[in-house]
């Protein structure tokens, strides 16, 4: 009896906790992060590429491989679910791999390598929310590019991976100048992949970015974007009580973004990443939104269901 009587408590302190999550970084039960690749869902995966490949546009642009989504479903933080179509196709990300200047900047604060100041506490606020060049190529040059390197490739982030085509890379100064440190598979300065990018806001979200306090500071940057095209265009009108954090990028037809919704109802909670090479790159990727939340809804549903 007093088993049973245990276990209802345990499963009512579980349920409830899930319901009481409001802030960022996740607390689970179970404080072992899962890797995000074990989470990869069947059911999720088959919704994700039938609503996409819907799109005789985006069926296109995926299979030439133009255009890359990543999405994880982080409704319940014990049983999230990832998905991607051509998540380890490394595409040129323009402003968005500014994360992995972000993370790095992070690193060096914490290991005492980088000496905190209000000037670098704006820069790297405004590299992220106004998605500044200039205070991106002053982070650069702060830290330089064999650091940023360091910390993508360390043991343990593996951020970028060349036996998984790539990931996040900065090798190049946003602005004129300078030497360059390209990465190696396809000689792009500024890189990423879906799959990488969704590790890093999993990571993030689960306080696992250096510890938790450095997460919750680099999530605090990331909210409150303040430029509204994009994803954020979108969750605006259909989601505008959400927490938003968020890191895009466009140049010529290569555009990106990444962000983590936050919602009040644990229902929208999710990553969605997008790479995509195209000239309507921007508007494909606003119009992903509706498609994707209803993925979530059906993959829900049929959970729920069965």
């Amino acid at each position: 009896m007093g088993n049973k009587f245990n276990l209802i408590i345990l499963t009512f302190l579980f349920a409830t906790g899930l319901q009481a999550q409001k802030d960022l970084p996740i607390r689970t039960i179970n404080s072992e992060v899962k890797p995000l690749a074990s989470l990869s869902s069947t059911s999720l995966q088959q919704s994700l590429e039938r609503e996409l490949m819907s799109n005789p546009k985006w069926k296109a642009l995926m299979k030439n491989k133009k255009m890359a989504v990543g999405l994880v479903d982080l409704k319940n933080p014990e049983q999230v679910k990832f998905a991607s179509i051509n998540g380890n196709h490394m595409m040129y990300a323009a402003s968005l791999p500014k994360i992995a200047i972000l993370l790095s900047s992070m690193d060096a604060l914490e290991k005492g390598e980088l000496t905190d100041s209000p000037a670098i506490q704006e820069d790297m606020r405004i590299m992220i929310s106004k998605s500044s060049n200039a205070a991106s190529t002053r982070m650069i040059d702060r830290l330089g590019y064999d650091k940023i390197q360091a910390v993508m490739t360390d043991p343990r982030y593996r951020f970028y991976n060349e036996d998984l085509g790539g990931g996040l890379w900065v090798g190049k100064r946003y602005g004129g100048g300078g030497d360059t440190n390209r990465e190696p598979l396809k000689n792009l300065s500024h890189a990423a992949t879906v799959n990488q990018v969704c590790r890093y806001y999993y990571l993030l979200a689960n306080g696992q970015l250096v510890n938790r306090a450095r997460s919750k500071q680099m999530l605090d940057i990331m909210s409150d974007p303040e430029l509204h095209h994009k994803f954020v265009n979108t969750l605006d009108v259909i989601a505008p009580s959400a927490r938003l954090y968020r890191k895009s990028g466009s140049w010529r037809d290569f555009h990106s973004d990444s962000v983590l919704v936050w919602g009040k109802n644990p229902n929208r909670r999710y990553i969605l990443v997008a790479l995509v090479d195209d000239a309507s790159g921007e508007q494909i990727i606003r119009e992903l939104v509706k498609p994707i939340e209803k993925v979530l809804r059906v993959g829900r549903n049929q959970v729920a269901n069965n």
